[in-house]
């Protein structure tokens, strides 16, 4: 599996213990599949790392965007990760997860209706490397530096998002 990863620097070994706790999928080294997202979202200049990850012997977890994916993700943004695999694959969990999740707990927004919400836009997928032993079966094949990334792109999907969103929680709400 070919895996790309945006810095701001070479990261030949990565380290699995870098970032947040409350991540989509726990602490973790976190890569995509998609070379055009990870440079889509990458800063004005930046460096895209690639890996290739030897997936054999490794205990990976795939999710869809569904119920139990979404129920992972608010454990984890709760610092609950419950997850004991060596790699976790699944969609990336837009904000409007975190825009959710104080609505859903306080009763205001049923988790069917944070579904529907989580539903709209692009899909998007993340690799997060959690084990060490994945760690080791990680190989660095190179990296590549970008610059001059367009935003315009990455806006327009943001605006449209935010329109979709706005009608769907409209009609949640009537």
């Amino acid at each position: 599996m070919i895996l790309y990863h945006t810095s701001d620097r070479e990261i030949v070994h990565p380290d699995i213990h870098y970032g947040r706790k409350n991540a989509d999928f726990g602490w973790g080294f976190y890569l995509t599949p998609d070379r055009e997202f990870t440079c889509r979202w990458a800063r004005d200049e930046a460096i895209v790392n690639t890996y290739e990850l030897d997936e054999n012997g490794l205990d990976v977890h795939s999710f869809s965007r569904n119920r139990e994916w979404f129920e992972y993700i608010f454990q984890n943004r709760r610092v609950k990760d419950g997850l004991q695999s060596d790699v976790i694959i699944g969609p990336i969990a837009n904000d409007t997860i975190f825009d959710t999740l104080g609505i859903i707990t306080s009763g205001y927004l049923k988790p069917e209706d944070a579904m529907k919400l989580l539903m709209i836009g692009p899909e998007y997928r993340q690799v997060a490397i959690k084990t060490e032993r994945a760690a080791g079966q990680l190989h660095f094949l190179g990296f590549e530096r970008i610059t001059g990334v367009d935003e315009s792109i990455r806006k327009a999907e943001q605006d449209a998002f935010q329109i979709a969103f706005a009608e769907e929680l409209q009609r949640i709400m009537e």
